[in-house]
């Protein structure tokens, strides 16, 4: 019998169409996998508040849940709209708002009006927030708790931090339906991403023209990270970009077996496959092959670049969400699919490149890294701490940057000046004891030339 039902289940989904939208399009938020989150659990966790499903009524987070409701009545009377509208106007997309959701717990996809009501209110909330950033909104207190100068003081730095976390996002088209009916228009979200990306970045707010659609507030947070792409060239060989478009491979045991072999043959373009996977030095030690840092000319994730000698980075301000920030962000590239891979790919260049505190110090003189941490110890620790466990699918700008890097430094000179570095000046006994070396070489050859000059003067 169970075996008729099966037959004819998988005959009716062959005759079927379909959904006409794959099932993981449609979803854009996230439970973090367990293997995940136990290598650092805080990172995941909201501290205040809570948005969405995944953490609502948690113990810790219920006081934040009266200044939800208030967010809602004061959202109602300056809008002079009735609750029911903004109920209708959600229920006509609730199913496209749960599939956003994955996975989700059955309370919520039978239990429409409480699903309704959270995102309802969560909503209220995240925009009265994004909207009191310049100024309280007119019908809050100066004094407000969280909508005042008090709020935006000690609860609002709090907020954001949560608003970043992948299990806490709401899906952007609650904000939009939302302002829909206190507008009674329907519009694009381009000033909604143009609000939330004040909220993070002001007052240095990213240009919004190319960053495209959003789903949630940390993918409007990482598209503004890595919209703007290398602002200076990286030269790369024609040998190296031959083999980046016609090095082809039948399968994975193919490719598997000539990175296995590829040492053995010494032709030019085997040298290069040779620094395909190669992974490049530490900062100081790329500073004494001779490579240069300078800061890229804008602070994009993805405007890395290396030519002449010069790497040029972009400035990341490393404080306390940072951790948190770039976990998240990997979380969401490595559960999306389709996310891309940009921030993680940025994440493990800036773990090869920083390896201890003489690393970040250098960093911090060229303006690259601006530490508000505190020890450079510290920033290197979470640097290394950030790759643990990811997976990178090579991006090609970052690849093409660190094979570059590596012939730079493989290079006879480079190289040579690299161990004298390395020999003679690591510490000041050593440059005392080459100095040393050197006058008295020098005097030798003085006291010689002088022996000689005196044998044949008549």
């Amino acid at each position: 019998m169970g075996k008729t039902m099966w037959l004819v289940q998988i005959n009716d989904e062959l005759k079927s169409d379909g959904p006409s939208v794959p099932e993981w399009k449609r979803r854009s938020i996230y439970k973090v996998p367990s293997s995940v989150t136990e290598l650092n659990k805080k990172a995941y966790k909201p501290q205040v508040v809570s948005f969405g499903p995944y953490h609502n009524g948690e113990e810790h987070l219920k006081g934040m849940e009266e200044h939800k409701h208030r967010a809602l009545i004061h959202f109602l009377k300056r809008c002079e709209k009735p609750i029911k509208d903004i109920f209708d106007c959600m229920d006509q997309v609730v199913e496209e708002l749960r599939d956003s959701y994955n996975p989700l717990e059955p309370i919520w996809m039978h239990d429409t009006p409480s699903f309704l009501q959270m995102m309802i209110l969560d909503g209220c909330f995240m925009l009265e927030i994004l909207r009191s950033n310049d100024s309280a909104p007119d019908n809050y207190a100066d004094d407000d708790p969280v909508f005042g100068k008090h709020g935006k003081l000690y609860v609002v730095p709090y907020i954001k931090r949560d608003m970043l976390m992948l299990e806490n996002q709401l899906p952007l088209m609650v904000l939009c339906k939302l302002i829909e009916v206190e507008t009674d228009k329907t519009q694009g979200d381009e000033l909604l991403i143009k609000q939330i990306l004040k909220f993070f970045f002001s007052p240095g707010t990213p240009e919004t023209g190319t960053i495209g659609k959003c789903m949630h507030v940390l993918d409007v947070y990482r598209k503004s990270l890595i919209q703007q792409g290398p602002t200076q060239r990286t030269r790369v060989s024609k040998a190296t970009r031959r083999r980046l478009w016609s090095n082809k491979c039948m399968h994975v045991l193919d490719r598997y077996r000539k990175i296995l072999i590829g040492h053995t043959k010494k032709t030019s373009a085997s040298e290069d496959e040779e620094h395909e996977g190669g992974i490049i030095r530490c900062a100081t030690e790329l500073q004494e092959a001779g490579i240069r840092f300078k800061k890229s000319q804008t602070n994009s994730l993805g405007d890395v670049s290396f030519d002449d000698g010069v790497l040029r980075l972009p400035t990341q301000v490393v404080d306390d969400t940072t951790e948190y920030m770039f976990l998240n962000l990997i979380a969401f590239e490595r559960l999306h699919a389709g996310a891309g891979n940009e921030v993680t790919s940025y994440i493990f260049f800036m773990d090869t490149v920083i390896d201890s505190e003489m690393d970040v110090a250098l960093l911090n003189r060229k303006g690259i890294l601006v530490n508000a941490l505190g020890s450079d110890k510290a920033v290197a620790k979470l640097f290394n701490s950030l790759s643990k466990d990811i997976a990178v699918d090579r991006h090609r700008v970052l690849d093409e940057v660190r094979q570059n890097i590596s012939k730079y430094c493989d290079k006879p000179w480079n190289k040579w000046r690299a161990n004298l570095i390395q020999t003679y000046f690591r510490n000041p006994w050593a440059i005392v004891s080459l100095v040393a070396a050197i006058f008295l070489f020098a005097l030798t050859i003085v006291q010689t030339v002088y022996t000689i000059a005196q044998y044949y003067q008549p």
